[in-house]
């Protein structure tokens, strides 16, 4: 269970196998992020909810993490909040635009993209695990 203590282990190890889950489904079905992205870009409802989501979950990560300076996975976790919420600001302001960007990025990338999110999936949950001095 999360305490003050441990919460931003929990986050980190939680991102992580969100992350490394997410990399996984994109290399068995590649070009799922692509369909996800296209079906964002023509349907207002799964923007919105998106956005939504998106502006709840970093809000809540950068609200609920505490902020200690000297703990360097603290700051990257509470940035992490905040970049998801602003991520979710843009969705619902600039769709159009922001997921334009993000199409291009991702069709740029190609599987970099992937093993990029792979290797930063691994790197937290192992992060995470360490934080919760489960090793």
């Amino acid at each position: 269970m999360g305490n003050a203590a441990n919460i931003t282990g929990w986050i980190t190890l939680f991102t992580g196998i969100y992350v490394l889950a997410a990399s996984i489904g994109e290399l068995r079905r590649p070009g799922s992020w692509n369909a996800m992205i296209h079906d964002m870009q023509t349907s207002s409802a799964i923007k919105f909810i998106t956005g939504f989501l998106m502006i709840a979950i970093g809000a809540a990560i950068y609200l609920v993490n505490p902020y200690d300076p000297s703990d360097i996975l603290a700051v990257l976790i509470t940035v992490l909040g905040a970049v998801i919420c602003l991520e979710g600001i843009g969705i619902l302001a600039f769709g159009d635009w922001y997921l334009g960007f993000t199409e291009k990025l991702l069709n740029m990338g190609g599987k970099v993209w992937i093993i990029f999110a792979l290797l930063i999936g691994v790197i937290a949950i192992l992060a995470g695990l360490a934080r919760l001095q489960v090793f």
